[in-house]
């Protein structure tokens, strides 16, 4: 700091000394006033789009965890109905069509809307295929198959470690498109157990 007062106390002499530019001599004034106020907002403008990005971005981190928040309900969720459905069968208790209606249509709603997060293009698909008319031992065997569908997905490598399969590799490829497969199936099955068992329950 010393040296540095030094330095300015030697320099200001001559800077004392220096004359200053003649009266006239500075940077013309902006003939135009017009342009300084469109410099002004264009960088308002900007202050703003910047600010608009800034919100879009935070909308857009709030849609995507609500939408992973949504999926993880609805795989457990399928789980957990998917094992309601297996006790009842190895209990072989009697059909009961009003649980079962419930039943398969949350899974169906859920399924649903697991396949619009997971394959929306294939959604088109499954309007071409037919519903199956179930009565009797029928809907207990289409109960297991139910079931073993729900299992097949929910232990798809390609969902339960996503984190470590690589999606791109051949073999994710196969076990991506398995569970579309079974995620269709399970839709088509349980809109077809679902509507057979409306029919079928007590009023």
């Amino acid at each position: 700091m010393v040296a540095c007062v030094f330095v300015l106390a030697a320099a200001m002499p001559t800077l004392a000394q220096t004359p200053g530019p003649p009266a006239g001599a500075g940077p013309p004034s902006d003939p135009n006033p017009m342009r300084v106020e469109r410099e002004r907002q264009a960088s308002e403008a900007r202050l703003r789009t910047a600010e608009m990005g800034a919100v879009e971005d935070a909308e857009r981190q709030k849609l995507i965890r609500a939408a992973i928040a949504n999926v993880k309900q609805d795989f457990t969720r399928i789980q957990v109905l998917r094992n309601d459905i297996a006790r009842n069968l190895v209990a072989r208790k009697p059909l009961d069509y009003n649980l079962i209606t419930a039943q398969t249509a949350e899974i169906n709603k859920r399924a649903e809307r697991l396949n619009v997060y997971m394959s929306p293009r294939t959604s088109a698909n499954r309007e071409q295929d037919s519903n199956v008319d179930l009565a009797g031992q029928e809907m207990v065997d289409a109960r297991v198959k139910l079931c073993k569908l729900i299992d097949s997905f929910t232990e798809n490598p390609a969902l339960k470690n996503a984190a470590t399969v690589d999606a791109k590799s051949e073999n994710g490829k196969k076990e991506k498109a398995k569970a579309d497969e079974d995620l269709l199936a399970i839709i088509k099955l349980s809109d077809s157990i679902h509507k057979r068992s409306e029919s079928l329950k007590a009023p």
